[in-house]
């Protein structure tokens, strides 16, 4: 299994704080049956920078210690970029990382509240400079939560999202657990990844989410994600359902 979405990369953000936390995270990622992943520390999120350069060295310090370690898990270059208007300057300027540094795929953050009013039209030119913009936890920003429309327009645009195992078993309360599986039926999501920051209180929770996504979807959903997760990594096309709008009525009280 691959998780696309994962801060184990030590001292850099919110994630990892030590080296040491990075291995129990290795190790606990081994045990929920994952082999690889993609390390993504944030990025211009206002709290945080994390340079093209710099995570490619510590992904091969990384992998250095959990081979030293026996541990199984390959980790791979990412970049968790909070959306801002000179994205594209980045890319150019080598500041920005895509998924495995080769593929066109790149993971991009909305702030927790707003869906900034340039978003639509920097997915676009991403889109037309050859890369593919994958959202990462879109259940977790207040504006799409309540208008989905804006979601579903994104989606239909070419652009991807990814959702989060610990919002689909309700780790952050009812109403995203409720619109994380409305982004699932609506087949508004291409992933499930852990975006796991630590082995306490933001481990893994991968295999709770993909029991629950084939007890209540059927196994094929599964397949589908864990295709693509392979996919991404080696830049290949994404395989998704025509995405749909979210239909929500009003009195059943959801939200």
């Amino acid at each position: 299994m691959i998780d696309i979405h994962c801060h184990i990369l030590p001292g850099v953000d919110d994630g990892a704080r030590t080296l040491e936390d990075s291995i129990k995270m290795a190790k606990a990622a081994s045990e929920q049956g994952i082999h690889t992943i993609v390390a993504t520390p944030h990025h211009r999120n206002n709290q945080f920078d994390n340079y093209r350069g710099d995570i490619l060295t510590r992904v091969a310090e990384l992998n250095h210690v959990l081979q030293e370690e026996n541990i199984s898990v390959a980790i791979l270059p990412g970049q968790e970029i909070r959306i801002y208007g000179d994205l594209l300057e980045g890319i150019k300027s080598e500041e920005i990382l895509p998924v495995n540094v080769d593929s066109p795929y790149i993971l991009v953050e909305l702030p927790t509240s707003t869906f900034p009013r340039y978003t639509n039209k920097l997915l676009y030119n991403l889109q037309v400079e050859g890369y593919t913009p994958v959202i990462v936890h879109p259940e977790r920003n207040s504006e799409l939560l309540t208008k989905p429309d804006k979601l579903y327009e994104i989606v239909k645009s070419g652009v991807l999202t990814q959702v989060t195992a610990a919002s689909l078993v309700g780790k952050f309360g009812k109403k995203i657990k409720n619109f994380s599986h409305e982004i699932v039926m609506s087949n508004l999501t291409h992933f499930v990844a852990s975006d796991a920051h630590n082995v306490h209180s933001r481990g893994f929770l991968i295999q709770e989410a993909l029991q629950d996504i084939e007890s209540t979807y059927g196994i094929d959903l599964i397949y589908n994600y864990q295709v693509n997760a392979e996919r991404l990594i080696e830049g290949e096309s994404v395989v998704g359902e025509v995405p749909e709008r979210i239909m929500r009525k009003k009195f059943l009280g959801i939200f």
